[in-house]
């Protein structure tokens, strides 16, 4: 842009400073000065020459305000778009993020962790995250925390937490470390809640014991069993010798009912047992 000063009337006179505009209301009011300055001087004193320049300098001028100010409207779009992304991203996010400084203080957290929590935002900023760790688990956080800010490699454990009413649950906790513009080292932790997997690995292992102790009786049963010839007791593992039913019944589920096949039965009672010839051989 050109150095020529339209305001001036004559080659003697410097023409007035002019500063730049530090906002919107500024820029009016010294282009409104500028303006009743350019009246208040003699148009005639301009040559057709110097008038038309100056009507271009003008012109251009606008032209840059107005490209000026569409590219602060187009930056104001982005922004909101970028603003509204981060929301999503950070706030919405299905796990808790914290920001916790190298003393173990949450410096930031996003909704996600403040429900997981059960503490209102704005509540978590300065309070050490060793307060919501089971006690049983805070030796195992501290170190997983000293190594994190020590190697600066990122770490994964999982660990009990208690909620502000005091409810455990269990999380997956992965950190990692990031430095901010004057080198302070903060830790980005993420917090996953995986109570419900916990308790689904804790049934199964107890379903997975008791199909053990199944077939270890199958097993048991399968296998040679010590049997007296003379009055068939059963000798178990500790040495000592049961009843048929009584070793049966402590190892399976099956139960006795007694009775008397017709060979006993003839034996106890063989006055009736013609009566029952006929009946194939079977006691009512």
């Amino acid at each position: 842009m050109s150095d020529w000063n339209p305001l001036a009337n004559d080659r003697h006179r410097p023409a007035p400073t002019v500063e730049p505009p530090s906002g919107p209301g500024k820029l009016r009011q010294r282009a409104e000065e500028a303006a009743r300055s350019l009246e208040r001087r003699n148009p005639l004193a301009l040559s057709p020459e110097q008038a038309q320049r100056a009507l271009h300098e003008l012109r251009v001028h606008q032209i840059e305000l107005e490209m000026q100010n569409e590219e602060l409207r187009r930056t104001q779009v982005e922004l909101n778009v970028s603003r509204a992304r981060y929301f999503d991203l950070y706030d919405l996010a299905p796990v808790g993020y914290l920001t916790v400084s190298e003393e173990g203080l949450i410096l930031e957290g996003n909704l996600t962790a403040s429900t997981l929590l059960g503490v209102a935002r704005g509540a978590l900023v300065k309070r050490p995250l060793t307060r919501f760790v089971l006690p049983e688990d805070q030796d195992g956080y501290n170190r997983h925390r000293n190594q994190l800010f020590a190697t600066g490699e990122p770490q994964t454990c999982e660990l009990r937490m208690v909620k502000e009413d005091g409810s455990p649950f269990w999380v997956v906790l992965a950190a990692s470390v990031a430095r901010t513009a004057d080198g302070e080292a903060h830790g980005r932790v993420l917090l996953s809640d995986c109570t419900e997997r916990k308790r689904a690995e804790a049934l199964l292992r107890e379903k997975s014991e008791e199909l053990r102790r199944a077939f270890d009786q199958i097993k048991t049963l399968r296998g040679i069993v010590p049997i007296c010839m003379g009055c068939k007791k059963i000798r178990d593992d500790k040495g000592f010798w049961n009843q048929v039913e009584v070793y049966v019944r402590d190892h399976t589920e099956a139960r006795f009912s007694h009775g008397l096949c017709p060979e006993c039965f003839k034996k106890m009672d063989p006055a009736s047992a013609g009566d029952h010839e006929g009946c194939g051989g079977k006691v009512p």
